[in-house]
């Protein structure tokens, strides 16, 4: 990967500097603090470093500054499940307790930098411990979702080559049904208060280990962690993020999407699979010296959020647009809400009527953000924005953002084509480094000197960018990222399934949500449709990730097709938005 030089760098400030980018917020720097140590290499006054670890760099750092007593007494991590129970650990504690699992890692797990680990857990304090764990030992994350199907995992372990797995007493069993088939899975961790055969006690190796631990060195583009992402053909796609893309770049990118400071309790509710719970509840507020409130929140209820912000000082808050949806049909003025003062949004558009209630009801706006797995974010309504119904906001700092057409020329404001970042001569931190073993797929993912995301947009004249859908197949529903292939060929394993198709179809409180169309086999009959349609779903829920299944089953006698039999997703998909 080519990285800024200083030249390159100065260039760059001046093109994405707050006055030439309406950037607003001013930042609020304390003169001691981590993000203003590196003020010089945001201007181009000194180089990128070659070597950076966000465990040493950023993580050890506030807790240096915190020691010398020049940080608010805020806790740097704040996790509570509703029932009573609430941990609290100071920047000094979690760097105590992370190198404690470092050692878990590295000694009594065996793993060595470069080597990768799964890990699938809820929104558990134990996730953010591997997660520093890792980069102080330079290992390589692997996060999942816990709705994950042995089948999703048995993918994942063996696509990786993981090494280790790190789940609770929920998914045990099914990774206990597929480790026979990873060859390269050598060791199983639970977080667990109980034993269970074959796997080793996370809880307990912790308490035994030393907390004594020297950080590794990393370079920049070290990878750190990554992120299956699902694709419109075949299975999902390792997408690699380096120390470099995810680490250093909310030290060069200002405070754009969350201007926080150090006196900010900041909430994201993003499931920890997601690179959101990356961004917003790892990286981005830590290098601030921002808190980190974590609900558990088993299952998402609006009254378990709406009563949460009213009992804690929680500054901001990111949801996804469904959750907002979700929100807004409660009697807010019920709520008085402790210290909310800045709200964000994204994973898909959220509509502007929903804006304009929850506006109309908390006083309080809606700040979108745009990105990718690929990219974090690149496109936001910053703090004092003029807010657009139905926009995402401007380009992010960083990122050269563009409306381009099938050749990757540039398209004026106005003008419909694909949303994309420039990638080439210089590849800007933020932008992941590739698709593990797959060169095809990293290759077909750039166009001329732009990376593509595959989603479709406008520009206006003011610079703010419009989302109109997606340019493939790809479904967002609730902020999920859902490939139809893993839905169809769930289906396909029913015998009453003789071809399918799925698309997106639109739904008011998601977005959108999967519909399949289903050719039935002529083998199979059946005279109540409504009672198969349930079949079907029940199956899909049961063979991969449960919010993968289609909400809407349609029953037809074909699909249409090209004249090489390829399957019209646009047609169908069209018919459902109401666009034939």
């Amino acid at each position: 990967m080519k990285l800024f030089k200083l030249q390159t760098l100065k260039s760059l400030w001046t093109l994405l500097k707050p006055s030439n980018r309406t950037f607003h917020g001013p930042p609020r720097l304390l003169v001691s603090d981590v993000y203003s140590q590196y003020e010089s290499v945001r201007r181009g006054e000194q180089e990128i470093p070659k070597y950076f670890n966000f465990a040493s760099d950023v993580l050890d750092k506030w807790s240096e500054i915190e020691k010398a007593g020049r940080r608010p007494p805020n806790p740097a991590f704040w996790w509570v499940n509703g029932k009573g129970e609430e941990v609290k650990w100071s920047f000094e504690e979690l760097g105590f307790l992370s190198r404690k699992v470092a050692n878990v890692l590295t000694k009594d797990c065996e793993l060595q930098k470069g080597d990768r680990i799964v890990v699938v857990l809820p929104r558990v304090p134990e996730w953010w411990l591997v997660n520093v764990a890792c980069m102080r030992a330079g290992i390589v994350l692997i996060p999942g979702i816990s709705q994950l199907s042995a089948k999703d995992l048995l993918y994942r372990l063996q696509a990786s080559k993981a090494k280790c797995i790190v789940t609770d007493d929920t998914l045990a069993p099914a990774v206990d049904s597929v480790a026979s088939e990873c060859q390269f899975l050598k060791t199983k961790l639970i977080v667990s208060k109980g034993s269970r055969e074959g796997w080793l006690n996370f809880t307990d190796l912790c308490k035994n280990q030393s907390a004594d631990h020297s950080c590794v060195k990393t370079s920049l583009q070290d990878s750190v962690i990554i992120f299956f992402t699902s694709g419109t053909t075949g299975s999902p796609k390792m997408t690699e993020h380096s120390q470099g893309s995810l680490g250093f770049r909310p030290l060069l990118s200002e405070r754009y999407w969350l201007d926080l400071t150090p006196s900010d309790i900041v909430w994201n509710t993003s499931d920890t699979g997601w690179v959101v719970a990356s961004l917003g509840s790892v990286f981005d507020p830590w290098t601030f010296g921002a808190c980190i409130f974590i609900h558990n929140l088993p299952q998402t209820e609006a009254s378990t959020i709406l009563n949460t912000l009213c009992r804690f000082p929680i500054d901001v808050l990111i949801c996804a647009p469904t959750l907002f949806r979700m929100l807004v049909q409660n009697d807010l003025s019920n709520y008085k809400f402790m210290k909310l003062k800045h709200c964000l949004s994204g994973g898909e558009p959220l509509n502007p009527e929903v804006m304009a209630q929850w506006k109309s009801q908390t006083g309080l706006d809606i700040h979108e953000v745009y990105g990718q797995t690929e990219t974090g974010v690149i496109c936001c309504v910053f703090k004092g924005m003029k807010i657009k119904p139905g926009s995402m906001g401007k380009a992010a700092p960083l990122f050269d953002v563009q409306i381009v057409d099938k050749k990757g020329n540039i398209l004026p404001p106005g003008q419909q084509g694909e949303i994309a970042v420039r990638s080439k001569p210089v590849r800007p931190l933020g932008l992941f480094s590739k698709y593990v073993d797959n060169p095809k797929k990293t290759a077909e993912s750039e166009r001329g000197d732009f990376y593509v995301t595959g989603d479709r947009g406008t520009m206006d004249e003011d610079g703010y960018f419009q989302f109109i859908g997606r340019d493939d197949d790809i479904i967002i529903s609730s902020g999920y990222r859902i490939g139809p292939f893993e839905v169809e060929s769930a289906l396909m394993e029913h015998p009453a399934v003789a071809e399918t198709a799925v698309v997106s179809s639109p739904d008011p409180l998601r977005g959108e949500v999967v519909k399949a169309f289903v050719v039935l086999s002529p083998t199979f009959s059946s005279n109540d449709l409504e009672s198969l349609a349930r079949d079907l779903q029940e199956h899909v829920k049961k063979t991969t990730a449960p919010y993968k299944y289609p909400r809407k089953v349609e029953f037809v006698q074909e699909l249409p097709k090209t004249v090489t039999g390829k399957i019209k997703r646009n047609e169908l998909r069209n018919k459902e938005w109401g666009r034939m």
